[in-house]
């Protein structure tokens, strides 16, 4: 089965950096749209950024110039560089991808089970 685990997350002060992965697993045939997302405390869960297969990529206002996504195709890889990290930064991430198992399959959404961020001021 495909499953998406995020890493990286952890505790770091204001201006600090972290660097959040997202790793695909099992068996597929096509991996397309990745993206991450995240969920602030008492807020609901918006788009942080994304990349295609192509390595076109898009952010959320709020994070452009500080973060940057990435991806390793032969890793099956997916990463997000945080940089200059604000206490407005803290949140659950999730990463996503839109994922085709085999051919006659459709492509569908698939979500890792997130993983904390914390920037304390």
């Amino acid at each position: 089965q495909v499953q998406l685990v995020e890493s990286g997350g952890g505790l770091v002060q204001t201006g600090e950096s972290l660097r959040l992965s997202c790793v695909v697993s099992g068996s597929l045939n096509a991996l397309a749209y990745m993206g991450w997302y995240r969920q602030p405390p008492g807020k609901v869960r918006d788009f942080v950024a994304s990349i295609t297969a192509d390595g076109s990529t898009n952010y959320v206002d709020s994070v452009k110039g500080r973060f940057s996504v990435s991806r390793d195709n032969d890793k099956k890889t997916m990463y997000l560089q945080m940089d200059a990290l604000k206490p407005e930064d803290t949140a659950v991430y999730w990463c996503a991808a839109d994922i085709r198992v085999a051919q006659t399959v459709p492509m569908r959404r698939y979500w890792g089970p997130g993983i904390q961020v914390t920037v304390s001021s």
